[in-house]
């Protein structure tokens, strides 16, 4: 292999998908080169083939399913589509690594962080004991684990969604690949982690001559870290050339339509006249560390520490923060999903000790969308049986016609073809997983809802869409909103006040308005600093 040529070739790849006697092209004669030590982008819509062509690489498609009627990549001059299971093994994970967009389904949840980092380690460089203990800390120093260390013995359903993110990262670094494929690796990361995420890429990048596959829906993001762009649509490459040149020069309208798209409108006016649907005061949750022989509690995790807001009928309260920072904790802690101390008033009822069976009748009233929709979706329920299981608990009168009815408009709102309701959940994209997640939280029309990172998953024009639905949504039914995010552009589209949170407290709340034109905090400056900076161009946030 001559240094000129390059490292990894596409062409003409094409994927079908084979189902029910029904045939999918996934991916439409796709090509595309990755020189050594470059990254390429490849962005476009959910359900556009971005993360089927990866997937392609790495030879990783459910086949028999999924076949190739045209196509070859090759990499280092061998076509990987003609290597046995045997010969790929031997490139997946040493020479090629992947990080997926949902790390949930990627990492052992019987398996501690150390274990997993250290089998790959054990593989694939014949590492143990100490040296592989000192290079697994190493790895989560890298990518910003704090406290690495005592991290070790950490199961995955003890991190946060951007610690999960980052110890898949490390997973993937650990054996110094030549082709990191990132499909969606910051999506769960608060702004500032991005940042060090990004500067972490390019430095490694820099010192391995690795290359990289960048999938996003950030373009941002892709201003930042790549030298050349692919847009996908419809499973084509529309159009493809260097980021400046796409960016400044774009040639076809769905490239311009793509730039063009981010969340905007103004969010729900304060309702100071309002009843409160929310409140909580002095809200503590507190995880106990135990150790020893006894299991005796040494101390506490304060994942929330000390928290008093109320949310008034028609408004969004809109948590930032980073990950780890307590937001997601508060946010199950408002619906009576995780123990806690202090009152919780949810429709004037304090409903701090009320139990399960007596929570049942509040529950129609306050629904959620978590952040990871492949956790929150049952692999063996169709859509249709997804979305329409509240109604079958809440609503049992209803008979299976107007069950579904209710479900095809609620697949509707969101923006799923109801003719796809009979499918499973991995039939659907990332994206589109998550908007079937908002359907099923709003065919009940509750009073209040979490929404946890509910755009995080989704490309920007989909995240457009989402917050126009959202807002329509509030002001047609005068929903309540808890709205959790990293996004502050969709926050600053969503939210008619703002609380901050670090280390489980409370930094700053106050009107969005206010908030975002003056900041008082320092960690509040910081972080909009950090989301201003992704948001353009230069090498700002990478240089730091």
């Amino acid at each position: 292999m001559n240094a000129a040529d390059p490292l990894l070739k596409i062409e003409d790849l094409s994927v079908v998908f084979r189902q029910s006697g029904r045939e999918t092209t996934a991916v439409n004669k796709v090509s595309f080169d990755i020189k050594p030590g470059e990254t390429v982008a490849l962005v476009g819509e959910s359900g556009s083939g971005k993360s089927v062509t990866a997937l392609s690489i790495l030879k990783l498609l459910p086949y028999p399913s999924a076949r190739h009627p045209s196509g070859r990549i090759f990499f280092k001059g061998r076509d990987l589509l003609a290597l046995t299971e045997d010969e790929i093994r031997h490139v997946r994970g040493n020479d090629i690594t992947m990080v997926f967009q949902e790390p949930t389904t990627s990492l052992n949840p019987l398996h501690t962080v150390e274990r997993q980092i250290a089998e790959v380690l054990a593989i694939h460089r014949g590492l143990s004991g100490a040296a592989a203990r000192t290079r697994v800390i190493e790895l989560l120093s890298e990518v910003g684990i704090p406290d690495p260390e005592a991290r070790l013995a950490s199961y995955p359903h003890q991190l946060s969604g951007g610690q999960r993110q980052r110890v898949m990262i490390a997973l993937a670094l650990a054996n110094e690949p030549d082709l990191f494929i990132a499909d969606e690796p910051t999506t769960a990361l608060d702004v500032t982690v991005q940042a060090q995420i990004l500067k972490l890429l390019r430095e490694l990048q820099k010192r391995l001559g690795m290359a990289m596959l960048f999938i996003t829906h950030d373009l941002g993001i892709v201003k930042k870290i790549a030298e050349r762009v692919c847009v996908m649509q419809g499973g084509r490459i529309v159009e493809q050339g260097p980021v400046e040149e796409i960016f400044q020069a774009p040639k076809h309208a769905y490239t311009r339509a793509l730039l063009a798209a981010e969340p905007k409108g103004e969010p729900a006016q304060p309702r100071p006249q309002a009843p409160i649907v929310v409140s909580t005061d002095d809200v503590r949750v507190w995880f106990p560390v135990r150790r020893g022989f006894l299991r005796k509690t040494v101390g506490y995790i304060k994942a929330v520490d000390g928290i008093s807001l109320a949310i008034r009928r028609g408004e969004t309260l809109g948590v930032v923060g980073e990950s780890g920072s307590g937001k997601t904790t508060l946010g199950l802690a408002l619906l009576r999903l995780i123990s806690s101390r202090g009152p919780i008033v949810f429709l004037g009822k304090p409903i701090q000790d009320l139990k399960f069976r007596a929570m049942r009748p509040f529950r129609r009233d306050m629904q959620v969308v978590f952040q990871d929709p492949y956790g929150s979706l049952s692999p063996r329920m169709s859509i249709a049986e997804v979305v329409g299981e509240g109604l079958r608990v809440h609503h049992p009168q209803l008979d299976e016609a107007a069950r579904d009815v209710r479900v095809v408009a609620a697949l509707e709102d969101v923006g799923i073809d109801p003719e796809t309701r009979d499918r499973y959940p991995h039939e659907f994209s990332g994206g589109q997983r998550q908007r079937i997640a908002v359907a099923r939280a709003m065919v009940l029309e509750p009073t209040f809802v979490v929404l946890d990172e509910p755009t995080s998953a989704l490309d920007m024009m989909i995240q457009a869409q989402i917050v126009d639905l959202l807002r329509e949504l509030q002001k047609k039914r005068d929903l309540t909103y808890m709205f959790i995010s990293h996004d502050l552009k969709v926050i600053a589209a969503l939210a008619s006040h703002v609380l901050v949170m670090q280390a489980g407290k409370v930094v700053e709340q106050g009107k969005a308005a206010e908030l975002f034109a003056k900041p008082k905090s320092d960690y509040t400056r910081a972080l909009f600093a950090a989301a201003f900076e992704l948001e353009t161009a230069g090498e700002g946030v990478v240089a730091q």
